[in-house]
């Protein structure tokens, strides 16, 4: 399917914007460019009760994390969010707007997570990062406001990365608060394979085929990384026994056969899965609203599948 008319008018104004391809920029170039499309896109996120940034125990020191509160009575059911940007890239700002609305839309409150990323902590430092966040969020119920049996993990692409890895990390440890695994676009094998790597190598947005391979390269210690189950969750030993799973995809990402792929894996495995992919859109499009009614579509399918699995 063709490129969503949006999408097109999206990639127009990038392409005016002349900005240099990600994977010819050094890390810290590309984080402010990312950082500058985060804050171009502006709107206004939907209404909650308050938000707070605090740090948490970690294992490489204190982890940032920012929690958002619905409005309303508690306790509320929690949400642990995990942000995109290739383990490199992102941080609490540059998704900020996405967990807000989350949080109104789920009636949860969103735990949304800074975890250290590549090049300067390699893998598995996030992963690391994310377990002992969402523990910390698990442990501190009853500061938060939440029900600890009433806990969910959320991510988009890395962030979806993340999740799934924390899901299955807390089957292992008999760790089963975990009501829903929702991934967005998520990043399930870091083998870089799949017919999509060359259907949407180039021309779809700043996710190239080029800009998968040089986030591994960041994120990464080296290719035998990508067949440790922590960094490529859909090559864990098994799939079985894990909480269900919303599935996010877009269309014209390279990342959409292996969410396909994904899904898969967890259906053979009896893992509930509702997968949902969107036409004609691209990576990273969930963090486009409102601009991209997709977008808004998108967030509010995840926030009700969310809201459903919390209640």
């Amino acid at each position: 399917m063709a490129l969503h008319p949006q999408i097109q008018l999206a990639l127009k104004a990038l392409a005016d914007a002349k900005l240099p391809a990600i994977e010819t920029m050094a890390p810290v170039q590309a984080r402010e460019v990312f950082d500058a499309m985060a804050k171009a896109r502006g709107g206004t996120s939907a209404p909650i009760a308050r938000a707070e940034d605090r740090s948490v125990p970690g294992p490489g020191g204190t982890i940032p994390v920012r929690i958002y509160w619905p409005r309303g009575d508690g306790p509320f059911a929690a949400v642990v969010y995990f942000h995109g940007g290739g383990h490199v890239l992102g941080n609490l700002d540059t998704h900020d707007a996405v967990a807000r609305n989350l949080c109104n839309g789920s009636s949860a409150v969103v735990v949304s997570v800074d975890y250290r990323m590549g090049p300067e902590h390699r893998f598995p430092a996030a992963v690391d990062d994310a377990w002992a966040a969402y523990r910390w969020a698990v442990q501190s119920a009853s500061e938060l406001g939440t029900d600890a049996k009433r806990t969910a993990v959320c991510g988009d692409s890395a962030g979806g990365n993340l999740a799934a890895v924390v899901a299955i990390r807390a089957r292992d440890q008999g760790d089963t608060p975990i009501k829903l695994q929702a991934l967005i676009y998520p990043v399930a094998d870091y083998s870089l394979g799949g017919d999509s790597y060359e259907r949407y190598a180039t021309g779809y947005g700043v996710l190239t085929k080029a800009a998968m391979r040089w986030f591994r390269s960041h994120y990464l210690n080296g290719a035998e990384d990508a067949d440790d189950w922590r960094a490529s969750p859909i090559k864990a030993t098994s799939l079985a026994g894990l909480a269900p799973a919303v599935i996010v995809a877009a269309e014209c990402d390279v990342l959409c056969d292996e969410g396909v792929r994904f899904a898969d894996a967890l259906r053979s495995a009896g893992t509930p899965v509702d997968y949902k992919l969107f036409p004609g859109m691209i990576h990273g499009f969930f963090g486009m609203a409102p601009a991209i009614d997709d977008a808004v579509n998108a967030q509010r399918y995840v926030a009700d599948a969310l809201r459903h699995a919390l209640a």
